[in-house]
């Protein structure tokens, strides 16, 4: 199975591929794609048709994308709830299902910490998918979204599994 991971950002919207075989995983792609135009709605614009060509090109079976923190900037929050919207859209067009994770979870699932520093994370993904070679912090909190959601359908599979059984 091919999973995308999406790191929503208005500005820097980060993506990662990897590929999913039981328990090993497989760096694909990963990338960040930075917004063009002066205007809110052009940059949404830009984000929406780079993220489009990338779907197209890695063509992922899923995908799961960061959810956002609320922070105090009120208007930040919700420009970055715009660039989500795009993280979610793009792949939902696509046919995709789409997982949401909070940033804890994501940290606590590639980290085994919820609160884990964006270096921790980083470092962790390096040792998940040796010989990666990451395109900046976007990128990588993408690969550990990815990361996240292979190991959620994973446990979801073995449960599926287990209940099968005991029937």
């Amino acid at each position: 199975m091919r999973v995308m991971g999406i790191d929503p950002g208005l500005r820097n919207l980060g993506w990662g591929v990897i590929d999913v075989q039981g328990t090993r995983l497989r760096h694909v792609g990963n990338g960040v794609l930075h917004s063009e135009g002066a205007d809110l709605a052009s940059r949404l614009l830009s984000l929406h048709i780079q993220l489009e060509a990338v779907l197209r090109q890695q063509v992922p079976d899923c995908a799961a994308v960061e959810q956002t923190f609320v922070n105090k900037d009120a208007v930040a929050t919700l420009k970055l709830g715009h660039a989500r919207a795009i993280a979610l859209l793009v792949p939902a067009q696509a046919g995709l299902t789409v997982g949401e994770y909070a940033p804890n979870a994501v940290k606590k699932a590639v980290v085994g910490v919820g609160k884990a520093a964006k270096v921790q994370v980083d470092h962790m993904v390096r040792m998940q998918l040796p010989g990666v070679t990451i395109a900046g912090p976007d990128a990588a909190d993408a690969l550990a979204v990815a990361i996240c959601h292979a190991f959620h359908m994973q446990s979801a599979g073995r449960l599926q599994a287990a209940l099968r059984a005991a029937e």
